[in-house]
């Protein structure tokens, strides 16, 4: 146990705290021993894994417990397809694990530095209307609840609180392991492409019908998008990924884009927009006349992540599949209108309805929108009015990304959340694992 004398903040510089002691366990029994000791003291208790929410999701000013010790595999059940992992284990650490199986996620979103609890826990999403985000790939966990207990939740255990667990905000105890249901080792097909926005609106619905993955990205004040459609290819358990068709990007290409495309030459772009934000439509028009296309096949994992070096700030919302071309075109209405100077690009994705009780696809297949802005731009007036261009829709805020709503609003636009907060009670009836966006969003 630690003092802590530095103050913690987020990826994304957006919030802080200074926890008054810090914790790094080992095992289960630590764990405990520090949540009795958090209720001996009067403090709260909150694990931390790789800070990349945009809210406060994971702050405390009480005793903080840091993962990093407990990451890995614990137990495998390949013929299951199944794996229970350490809480602290990062997603960018799965393909060493996986790979090895023959097994891979379903699905991945396109950052890999959060911790496999931290991404479950906020509800972390790819795109694919056929897929769900990565928390409906959680089958059982082990968790230390409120009262010291170490729960397991399963399928055959404690059943009627997986669907909380599984996407609990860090508000139902401190997740211990998790199990996930994985699939085969696949490669993807990824065609990245130029189109113009108003096509991609117009039959937005059918292309996420038609193919296994797509999302586009709009750079505001301009007139096209990227497109990126990812195709899903079998793995010939004997052939491997060389003889069952990959055909990655050279080493040099990947690096032109990653590094010297998504990183430096963004942070030079937005660095300079900063200053000189009446150039930022000239800057758009310029990086979209230059986009080009790419058709490439790797191991998922190659697929989905990029490396993101740029830190930025951002808000996501979860709408009706069919409201998104109208939102769409109300947010580019919106930043015309209001000549807001916008220059980093919004981004679209979807996935299928599912079961989970705070889920923001909850029984809805779902289109998320991502709107960004540089992480040392503090004018917050463009996230607030396309924030309730978004909440006008039915939209559910990401719980891991910026919005302004409270449990009033959530108890409106989630079925299940009277329930989520009757297991809440149950399982942390004395507010261990609460901080203030916890009692904003979820209630006291």
């Amino acid at each position: 146990m630690l003092p802590v004398s530095k103050r913690w903040h987020n990826w994304a510089r957006t919030e802080s705290s200074t926890p008054v002691t810090e914790i790094f366990p080992r095992s289960a029994d630590q764990i405990i021993a520090a949540v009795e000791r958090a209720r001996d003291t009067g403090h709260t208790v909150k694990p931390i894994g790789a800070s990349h929410s945009f809210t406060a999701i994971g702050a405390t000013d009480g005793i903080r417990l840091g993962l990093n010790r407990m990451r890995g595999l614990v137990s495998a059940d390949p013929a299951a397809g199944r794996v229970t992992l350490w809480a602290g284990t990062h997603l960018w650490e799965l393909p060493a694990i996986l790979g090895p199986l023959g097994l891979a996620l379903a699905n991945m979103g396109d950052i890999d530095k959060q911790t496999i609890t931290g991404a479950t826990q906020t509800g972390t999403h790819g795109t694919g209307l056929a897929l769900g985000g990565i928390s409906t790939g959680v089958v059982g966990a082990t968790l230390v609840t409120g009262t010291g207990e170490l729960l397991t939740v399963s399928e055959d255990e404690n059943s009627e609180l997986l669907p909380a667990v599984a996407l609990g905000l860090g508000a139902l105890g401190v997740l211990v392991t998790v199990t996930i249901q994985c699939v085969p080792r696949y490669l993807l097909r990824a065609v990245e492409a130029p189109e113009t926005l108003d096509a991609v609106l117009d039959d937005y619905v059918a292309r996420n019908r038609a193919v296994d993955h797509f999302e586009f990205y709009w750079f505001p004040h301009t007139t096209g998008a990227r497109t990126k459609t990812n195709t899903r290819i079998p793995i010939d358990p004997v052939l491997g990924p060389a003889g069952s068709g990959a055909r990655p990007l050279g080493a040099v290409s990947r690096y032109v884009d990653e590094e010297v495309v998504n990183n430096t030459m963004l942070g030079a772009v937005v660095g300079f927009e900063r200053w000189v934000p009446a150039a930022t439509p000239s800057v758009n028009r310029a990086i979209q006349s230059v986009s080009s296309e790419r058709d490439y096949v790797d191991e998922s994992h190659l697929v989905y992540v990029t490396n993101r070096r740029v830190h930025f700030r951002e808000m996501e919302y979860s709408l009706p599949l069919g409201a998104v071309p109208s939102a769409l075109r109300e947010l580019r209405a919106l930043i015309e209108r209001r000549k807001f100077r916008v220059s980093f690009p919004i981004e679209v994705r979807a996935a299928a309805a599912d079961e989970l009780m705070l889920s923001t696809a909850h029984g809805r297949e779902s289109g998320y929108v991502a709107v960004h802005r540089y992480w040392k731009d503090r004018e917050d007036t463009y996230f607030r009015e396309a924030e309730a261009v978004l909440a006008a829709h039915d939209g559910r805020p990401h719980w891991g990304k910026m919005h302004t709503l409270s449990a009033r609003d959530f108890s409106e636009r989630y079925p299940k959340f009277g329930e989520f907060l009757a297991i809440r009670d149950r399982l942390d009836p004395d507010r261990l694992f609460t901080n203030p966006y916890l009692d904003r969003v979820l209630g006291e």
